[in-house]
């Protein structure tokens, strides 16, 4: 039995202006028409039937995961009362699949908002961890081989010793290492032994309870509680009453870094977390001078640039490096290195009371 659980319940805000609270960055047709929730969904294509795929979102996003996902039986959309990190999030799935499938289940969690090609690649090295996670009790991730000395990215150190599983190697986990500075990341890159942390695990359900029950009590004991509530009137009711007082924590801080039997299958394949807008360049190709356009756009002398229009003819001369966003109500004007620091500014933005804006 294997299920997905994917994670869909972010606010996307390094994508705004179009990016809104009420419609964040995993709905929006960022990928040739499809959002990246639907690409996450197609990939398990083959490998997890709909019924056992399972979307952990908010209540505010609930019809909008139905109506792009209209394949999925209603029930398997699982509603947060509000955010609470990884850790919590993968636990509630957990609780729900431990009483619908089982606890041998194997569970594939997933955030939602990653690019991938090619597709059958990443199908490959899933089903060669989906094979170990039900080998052996391991907890399996993916690690992606780095192809520059990237910050914005946690890390993951591997060992040299080997398994292999159906032809392709795993090695096991020695550290879980958080986001570098340049210098470190150029160290991580020569080494060798150091991949990018994808956030894509994969664990037998029965396992992962078992680990959240040593290392993260305060989010096990309670939600594990209420178990064998679940597909009653009373299950959602209670989780309503318990979530907020759940500490927020992700589960590679919560559980991961203390784990012991951690395997990670280096990936080859391209990956983006598709986190801001220069991500969409690396995804898509550029004209010669290296600038992304999307929509009405005329340029002249301009290089390195994202520039994305919705409606309105935008124009730029004698520019490099910049992100300019045009959306009905709003215009985003980015320094391209700084494109990150998005959310300091949609917290401005917030100050400043525009949060009809947000």
């Amino acid at each position: 039995m294997i299920a997905a659980c994917i994670m869909a319940g972010g606010q996307g805000e390094r994508f705004w202006p179009a990016s809104r609270r009420a419609r964040p960055k995993q709905f929006l047709p960022l990928l040739d028409g499809r959002s990246p929730l639907q690409e996450t969904v197609a990939r398990l294509d083959s490998l997890v039937p709909p019924e056992h795929t399972y979307v952990v979102t908010t209540e505010a996003y609930a019809d909008q995961v139905m109506e792009q996902l209209p394949q999925l039986p209603a029930q398997n959309v699982i509603l947060e009362p509000v955010g609470r990190n990884t850790a919590a999030c993968i636990g509630l799935a957990a609780v729900v699949m431990a009483q619908r499938l089982g606890r041998d289940a194997t569970m594939v969690v997933l955030p939602s908002d990653h690019w991938v090609r090619p597709v059958k690649a990443f199908q490959q090295v899933l089903a060669s961890a989906i094979k170990a996670a039900q080998s052996d009790r391991w907890l399996v991730t993916l690690g992606i081989r780095p192809s520059r000395p990237e910050t914005g990215y946690g890390y993951i150190r591997h060992s040299h010793e080997r398994l292999t599983f159906e032809g392709l190697p795993a090695h096991p986990v020695e550290a879980f290492v958080e986001k570098p500075d340049r210098a470190r990341a150029q160290r991580y890159l020569s080494d060798g032994n150091y991949l990018w942390n994808a956030g894509i695990f994969i664990w037998q359900v029965g396992v992962i309870l078992e680990e959240l029950r040593q290392h993260m009590p305060q989010v096990y004991e309670p939600l594990a509680a209420l178990q064998d509530q679940v597909d009653t009137p009373q299950f959602w009711t209670a989780v309503r009453r318990i979530y907020p007082s759940l500490p927020s924590i992700s589960i590679d801080y919560g559980v991961m870094e203390r784990a012991r039997r951690i395997l990670v299958f280096p990936c080859s394949f391209a990956w983006d977390d598709l986190g801001s807008w220069p991500a969409l360049a690396r995804v898509f190709p550029t004209d010669a001078a290296g600038n992304l356009t999307r929509g009405k756009v005329v340029l002249e002398d301009v290089g390195g640039s994202i520039v994305h229009s919705s409606g309105k003819l935008i124009a730029a001369l004698g520019v490099q490096d910049l992100v300019i966003v045009e959306t009905e109500d709003a215009i985003l004007v980015c320094d391209r290195a700084r494109a990150q620091e998005l959310r300091r500014l949609v917290g401005r933005i917030a100050e400043e009371g525009y949060t009809a804006y947000l």
